[in-house]
C-alpha cells in the first residue's frame, strides 16, 4: 500500500494508521473491516432499549427449571453467528450470563440482589449456524453471601461439549430506604 492509499484509508475515518504495519498486513486487515460493513450505521431496531436481552432471549427456549437447575435449547441464528458461521463468543458470554442469573434466582431469595462478580468461559470447539444446543446450568455452590454457577453446552445430536462457563455471583441484601 502505497503512502497515497495510506492516507486515503486514513481519510475514510478517523483512523491512524502506524507506518510500522506492513503493507500486506495493512491491507488484509482495512478489506477485513470493509467486508464485514463496519461503517454502516446501525437501523433503529438494533439502537432500542433491551435490544440486547431480547436478541438473545429470542434464541433462548426454556426446557425445564427446577431448583439449581436449568435446562434451555439454543439455535444458533445468523444474528449471533460470527465471520465464520459459528456461535459468536460474545453471545455465548451473554447466554452464560443470562442463564446464570435465572438458575441463580432459583435458590437466592428475592430480598437479596445478584452482583456479578466473575464469569468465566472456555471454547472448546464451534457451534456451526443453524445448530441446535442444549445449555445447562446447575448451582456449584449457594451460601449466605455467593452463589457459583456453572454452565455447559452441549451439541443436541453428539452431546459433545463445546463451551464452558462460570458464574460468580455475590448476594447483597436490598436496601430498605
Amino acid at each position: 500500500m502505497r503512502a497515497s492509499e495510506r492516507a486515503a484509508a486514513a481519510a475514510e475515518g478517523e483512523v491512524t494508521l502506524s507506518m510500522k504495519i506492513p503493507e500486506s498486513h495493512l491491507s488484509k486487515t482495512l478489506f477485513f473491516f470493509r467486508h464485514q460493513g463496519y461503517r454502516a450505521d446501525l437501523p433503529a431496531v438494533f439502537q432500542e432499549k433491551d435490544f440486547y436481552s431480547h436478541l438473545i432471549r429470542g434464541i433462548l427456549q426454556v426446557k425445564r427449571l427446577d431448583r439449581g437447575r436449568l435446562s434451555c435449547l439454543l439455535s444458533v441464528e445468523p444474528a449471533v453467528a460470527n465471520y465464520f458461521g459459528g456461535l459468536h463468543g460474545g453471545a455465548v458470554a451473554a447466554v452464560v450470563e443470562l442463564v446464570s442469573i435465572a438458575c441463580a434466582r432459583t435458590v437466592v431469595a428475592e430480598d437479596k440482589e445478584l452482583f456479578l462478580g466473575e464469569l468465566s468461559m472456555s471454547y472448546l470447539s464451534v457451534a456451526s449456524a443453524k445448530a441446535d444446543v442444549v445449555v445447562d446450568a446447575f448451582v456449584v455452590r449457594s451460601g449466605r453471601n455467593v452463589t457459583v454457577i456453572a454452565v455447559e453446552f452441549k451439541m443436541k445430536k453428539t452431546s459433545k461439549l463445546i463451551y464452558t462457563g462460570r458464574s460468580t455471583f455475590y448476594n447483597m441484601p436490598i436496601a430498605k430506604l
